[in-house]
């Protein structure tokens, strides 16, 4: 590959397979994050909450194998080789949650909108992207910093690699082993059986965040480049992909940026394939109002939280960091604190 592309071209590239299919999962088979927690506190139907756990299960298991065979060399990804700080994982999960609740969507369940043509998403994409480089790299980051500092972690910040160093049980033995009981728990007792189609959808989730870990390792390993492994997310790289939109000219390619592009167009392909695809806007200044500040503070906890829902909630599972169940939860917490809000109003 790297002899017809460049270093930068071949993980955007890998980026863009891997969004794809992750938009194909959001349009097709209907993985969402907010929608999950909905479903399961309002509809009495876990189904997609339990495509999660298949996500996640098969996340870990995947990439506990491919650690293995030397695929990805986990102690190098951000999630393990920095400190994670367990008030800034719960203070921007908390936030990010909210958030999600009253814009309605996630990062990348709004660029699966923003695909099926759904144009108030696109103020959502925006503004959390923006939101995200003012408190990553912008006004807000030296405040950041100083509440949050960021340091190079003396141990990997993982459990599979905690206890490898602890006991001496190769990690991935102790990977294939959890995700299998995620895989056991997310199957038992099923009030309502999953269909094949979340089965499947949850599973392409958790192998294309893998593929992702994956390839820019591959890169890595055989570019000039000592490229830093990397998956999916959806805070930074939206505004890492509006500054190259605005700037390609001398800004590289990134991951991050076929990542969110993946997505765009295969959630453009899944709403065309159902007969989905039309044109959405806003028409009530209310709506816009609680969807603004919503993707501004998903932006923000994102960077507290070093992650959003798919990049903490299994990009950073599938390694088994520590920053993933905690952020993951308070994820799920301050969406259900603003659904409650929405629904039942502040005084409930």
């Amino acid at each position: 590959m790297l002899d017809y592309l460049s270093e930068a071209q071949a993980v955007a590239l890998i980026g863009l397979l891997g969004g794809i299919a992750l938009g194909l999962a959001a349009r097709v088979g209907r993985f969402c994050t907010l929608g999950a927690i909905e479903d399961a506190l309002y509809g009495g139907d876990e189904r997609r909450l339990r495509m999660w756990g298949i996500a996640i299960g098969t996340a870990v298991i995947a990439a506990h194998l491919a650690m293995h065979f030397n695929l990805i060399a986990a102690e190098d990804t951000a999630y393990v080789a920095l400190t994670w700080n367990p008030v800034g994982a719960v203070l921007g999960g908390l936030t990010f949650g909210y958030g999600m609740a009253l814009s309605g969507n996630c990062g990348y369940g709004a660029l699966a909108r923003l695909g099926g043509g759904d144009l108030r998403s696109l103020m959502i994409v925006l503004v959390m992207g923006i939101s995200a480089y003012i408190v990553m790299s912008g006004p807000l980051a030296t405040l950041r910093l100083t509440l949050f500092p960021v340091d190079t972690a003396p141990d990997p910040q993982s459990m599979s690699l905690a206890i490898e160093a602890l006991t001496g049980v190769p990690r991935w033995i102790t990977g294939i082993a959890i995700g299998a009981i995620i895989l056991g728990a997310t199957f038992a007792h099923q009030w309502e059986p999953m269909t094949v189609r979340h089965i499947f959808w949850g599973a392409v989730v958790g192998l294309a965040v893998v593929s992702g870990w994956m390839g820019t390792q591959w890169v890595s390993v055989h570019g000039f480049s000592a490229e830093i492994p990397r998956t999916h997310t959806f805070a930074a790289p939206i505004g890492e992909t509006t500054l190259f939109l605005m700037t390609a000219s001398g800004t590289p390619l990134t991951f991050g940026v076929g990542s969110i592009a993946g997505v765009l167009a295969g959630s453009w392909i899944g709403s065309c394939l159902r007969g989905e695809f039309r044109w959405e806007a806003c028409d009530d200044s209310r709506e816009l109002k609680r969807q603004i500040v919503g993707a501004a503070l998903m932006g923000g906890g994102a960077i507290l939280a070093v992650g959003c829902s798919i990049g903490q909630g299994i990009s950073a599972f599938s390694l088994l960091a520590y920053s993933a169940v905690p952020t993951l939860l308070s994820i799920f917490a301050g969406a259900a604190l603003g659904l409650r809000h929405l629904l039942l109003g502040y005084s409930q």
